[in-house]
C-alpha cells in the first residue's frame, strides 16, 4: 500500500509533477526532439531513428500523451504523432514560473 499524498499539494504543483515526470526519461526527450525536428512521425517510424524497439517507444508515447506533451491522430493501422505546441507553451511558461519565483537571487551557504 502507498501512501500517496500528492492531492494535499497545489494543483499547480501537482501538474509541474506530471510533466516534469514524462520528461524524466531520455528516450521521451528523445521523441520530443524528434518530433521538433520532423513536426510529424508515423507510429512505426519512431524506432527507425532512435535505438528504441517499438514496443518501448509505444509505452513512452502514451506517457508523453498523458502528459498532453505530444497529440496523435489515426490514419488507419497507423498513428501520426506531433508535438501539442500550445500546451507545450503553457508547461513552458509553468517550468519559467515555478523556477523564476523559487529560484530567484538564491545563494546556498552549505
Amino acid at each position: 500500500m502507498t501512501n500517496n499524498k500528492s492531492s494535499e499539494f497545489s494543483s499547480e504543483l501537482q501538474e509541474f509533477a506530471i510533466i516534469a515526470n514524462a520528461l524524466s526519461h531520455p528516450a521521451r526527450l528523445a521523441i520530443i526532439k524528434l518530433l521538433a525536428e520532423k513536426k510529424e512521425i508515423k507510429t512505426g517510424t519512431i524506432s527507425d531513428d532512435l535505438p528504441i524497439a517499438r514496443p518501448t517507444v509505444s509505452r513512452h508515447l502514451k506517457v508523453l500523451k498523458e502528459a498532453g506533451i505530444i497529440q496523435g491522430t489515426i490514419d488507419g493501422l497507423k498513428i501520426h504523432y506531433c508535438l501539442d505546441m500550445i500546451v507545450l507553451d503553457k508547461h513552458r511558461k509553468l517550468f519559467n514560473d515555478f523556477f523564476t519565483a523559487s529560484i530567484t537571487n538564491f545563494l546556498c551557504n552549505c
